[in-house]
């Protein structure tokens, strides 16, 4: 395997993989309020979260930000609680273009933290790598690309819940959005890094 199909597949492996449930858990709750026909808006979101993790991964990886990892492991779920609380605060039943650009800003600064988080396993993996911008580029990319196919799958699950089955979008909106809010809070107080 070459080395770009070898992080291509890790990236994508990393963020699809249950047990790095905190990012799916906030792809969850940015997802929340979007409808199916949304999914532009939404693939421009991850898009921006992608974006903005990318930089911090790099730049992490190469020890250029040094952050403490507790306090990022802490961060990462108030992430998820923000996204999750603004949810709930909005009322309209479709996301305004107002709403959409907030969200997009924030997509973008809580993807800074993100990346954070991820850049501790990323340099775990490149410890002996000679070139780290191929490594970096291809485990972007299978990280979009994981990103991407759960937006789908979460997606394909609101339309068959709120399109087919005919549940309420702002019902289906709060399921998602407390739920987030719920396992994010429990991550808070199992992280909290100020002891």
């Amino acid at each position: 395997m070459t080395t770009f199909g070898l992080y291509l597949s890790l990236g994508f492996e990393h963020i699809s993989d249950v047990a790095a449930y905190d990012h799916i858990l906030f792809l969850l709750a940015l997802c929340a309020v979007y409808s199916f026909k949304e999914w532009k808006k939404l693939l421009i979101l991850v898009t921006a979260f992608t974006v903005g993790h990318t930089l911090t991964l790099a730049l992490a990886t190469l020890n250029l930000v040094p952050v403490p990892t507790d306090l990022i492991e802490f961060f990462i779920p108030l992430t998820i609680l923000a996204t999750g609380i603004w949810n709930v605060l909005q009322k309209e039943q479709r996301v305004s273009r107002a709403s959409h650009n907030v969200k997009y800003a924030t997509a973008l600064f809580f993807g800074l933290i993100h990346g954070l988080g991820f850049s501790n396993y990323l340099r775990s993996l490149l410890g002996t790598e000679n070139n780290l911008i191929h490594p970096l580029f291809s485990f972007n990319v299978g990280l979009e690309l994981g990103q991407v196919m759960i937006v789908i799958i979460i997606l394909i699950l609101s339309f068959l819940v709120v399109d087919v089955a005919r549940m309420k979008r702002r019902d289906w909106n709060l399921l998602l959005s407390g739920a987030a809010i719920g396992v994010s809070l429990i991550l808070c107080m199992e992280r909290w890094p100020f002891s």
